[in-house]
């Protein structure tokens, strides 16, 4: 089949626009909770309205591509990331803003499912691997000039900003108290956008491959009695626990610690987490190549645990703000050795498996809050320790795990060619 290099484009950018609207949380969230008022916990609720959106809808939004087609489900996702955008650009309050994240959230869930067939039935199925990384670089630029484009509408349209054209414009549609909104519309203006390229692009026809179909209620039942499936599903869980549990509470531990101003160091940190996530990325390719998957994911979990005890212990600012930084790094190859760790660990129904360890992307709604609950009542530092128990958990696996295919390293390919 011919490749269709238009749609390859086109998912790519969907990769860069998922990103770019769910990895500003953590750079938003302490001026959210000031100005909002909110406690740690209450601010907490940001992130789990978010990320519980994922936990409610991977599943159906397999079962409605089956049904509807990639692009019918894309326009609808799309519609739901604008309508909660939009709505909470015209309403900026707090409750407002967690139905507005609930919606942005399961337009984004929807998407995951709908563009990985997508991509491999318009790249070609022998280039999937390579567009895959490629879609991956997208998704980590995205998260890393997010934060830069909230800190940049805030600075200007702050006392001191001097903002022109479309910034001005911007702020002429948000409170003068709550310039950080402005990113709010930002994200409607991409939604809409997405939702009328969508519409006017010619779509390949998709066939779904067995181990992408979602299968019925029944598989699922089915795959929910497997010990093997729950372990990978709280595996997925604890590591999106982790990320978003360090991620969302980065800006508001250095403001509360070291005195950094959430809106420059705090978003910057963001930024850097999510930068040096997708620079881990591409040196975790050339690791699987040389070492087992789980040799790899045992030290990055330890290099993670040491370099968290860092970022929390450290009495020095600028060594906390590198090291919350370097936290993305070692966070990087964690989600895709414990997924294809899970998937090569059943011989069936791979993709009712897949939709259930999507599922467990509700992890990043209820660690966030969690940390937040024991910040209000023993401090972030002691909250921020939760981490260690989902990191924990994540090493226990890399240890429990016994896949049914080891990731392939030039030494076992080879002894297979000797």
């Amino acid at each position: 089949m011919k490749r269709n290099y238009y749609m390859v484009f086109l998912v790519f950018i969907v990769f860069f626009v998922i990103s770019f609207l769910t990895n500003i949380l953590g750079a938003i969230l302490p001026i959210a909770k000031d100005d909002f008022h909110a406690s740690n916990t209450m601010a907490a609720f940001l992130p789990l309205f978010f990320f519980i959106a994922y936990g409610v809808m991977s599943i159906p939004a397999g079962l409605m591509t089956e049904r509807l087609k990639e692009k019918k489900v894309m326009i609808l996702a799309f519609v739901s990331a604008f309508a909660g955008a939009f709505v909470f650009g015209l309403i900026p309050k707090f409750g407002v803003m967690l139905g507005s994240l609930f919606f942005i959230g399961a337009g984004m869930a929807i998407l995951q499912v709908a563009i990985n067939p997508l991509l491999r039935v318009s790249g070609g199925e022998e280039h999937f691997a390579f567009n895959s990384v490629m879609a991956q670089l997208f998704f980590g630029g995205a998260a890393f000039l997010s934060p830069m484009l909230y800190s940049y509408l805030v600075s200007e349209l702050g006392p001191q900003g001097h903002p022109s054209g479309v910034v001005r414009f911007l702020g002429s549609l948000v409170p003068a108290n709550l310039t950080w909104v402005s990113i709010y519309w930002v994200f409607a203006i991409i939604a809409f956008a997405m939702i009328f390229i969508v519409w006017a692009s010619r779509f390949p026809k998709v066939e779904l491959k067995e181990d992408e179909k979602t299968g019925n209620i029944d598989t699922i039942r089915h795959l929910l009695k497997n010990k093997t499936v729950i372990m990978f599903f709280f595996g997925i869980f604890a590591y999106v626990g982790t990320e978003q549990g360090v991620a969302n509470w980065i800006s508001e531990f250095l403001k509360t610690y070291h005195g950094l101003r959430p809106e420059v160091e705090g978003a910057q940190a963001v930024q850097w987490y999510w930068g040096l996530m997708t620079i881990g990325c591409i040196l975790g390719l050339g690791l699987l190549k040389l070492f087992d998957s789980k040799l790899v994911l045992r030290v990055f979990i330890s290099a993670a645990m040491i370099t968290l005890a860092t970022a929390l212990f450290s009495g020095d600012a600028k060594t906390s703000y590198y090291a919350f930084m370097t936290m993305g790094f070692c966070a990087s190859v964690m989600w895709s050795i414990v997924f294809s760790l899970g998937m090569n660990s059943i011989a069936e129904h791979h993709g009712s498996f897949s939709g259930i360890l999507c599922s467990g992307i509700m992890g990043g709604a209820v660690t966030p809050l969690i940390v937040g609950f024991l910040a209000d009542h023993f401090g972030l530092r002691t909250g921020m320790l939760f981490n260690y128990v989902t990191l924990s958990y994540l090493f226990f696996l890399s240890i429990w795990a016994k896949p049914l295919i080891a990731n392939e390293t030039i030494f076992t390919k080879k002894a297979k060619q000797a």
